[in-house]
């Protein structure tokens, strides 16, 4: 398979993220609570798409298969497509992050562990570790460094 193309999102795409967040989430994020899940659909749909450009991986036709949020070296999200994982999307996404800075910086939830091996294989490593997420809720965090 090709390596997807990346472009920087427009408000056009929020549709195609949110698909892809949805998807990911639901292929990936079983430990989160129902309620707790629209809260963090409702912020990423009001506040984070319409307002902050995301790199988004596509297909030759456009389809989106992954996307990442990156604030200077700071990975505030990275999603892949469940039908696309272990394809080099997310390499790929990494890679264009690496190519921008020199260190990357990402919060993983230590209740998914194939975001943590992903990371890992990557060159990330533990850098600290938290009991709650960035929103106070019981979802504890790994935070990794690339360097």
């Amino acid at each position: 398979m090709p390596l997807p193309a990346l472009r920087l999102s427009t408000p056009d795409d929020v549709a195609a993220i949110h698909a892809v967040w949805r998807a990911a989430v639901d292929a990936t994020h079983g430990f989160v609570a129902p309620a707790d899940l629209d809260f963090y659909e409702n912020l990423l749909l009001t506040l984070y798409l319409p307002q902050v450009p995301v790199w988004l991986a596509t297909l030759e036709d456009g389809t989106a298969t992954g996307f990442m949020g990156l604030t200077g070296p700071k990975i505030d999200a990275l999603f892949v497509h469940p039908a696309f994982h272990r394809t080099g999307v997310g390499r790929r996404l990494i890679d264009h992050a690496a190519s921008l800075h020199a260190q990357l910086l990402v919060d993983v939830n230590a209740q998914n562990p194939g975001a943590v091996t992903f990371y890992r294989t990557l060159g990330f490593r533990v850098v600290g570790r938290s009991p709650i997420d960035h929103g106070g809720k019981p979802y504890p965090l790994i935070f990794m460094a690339r360097v």
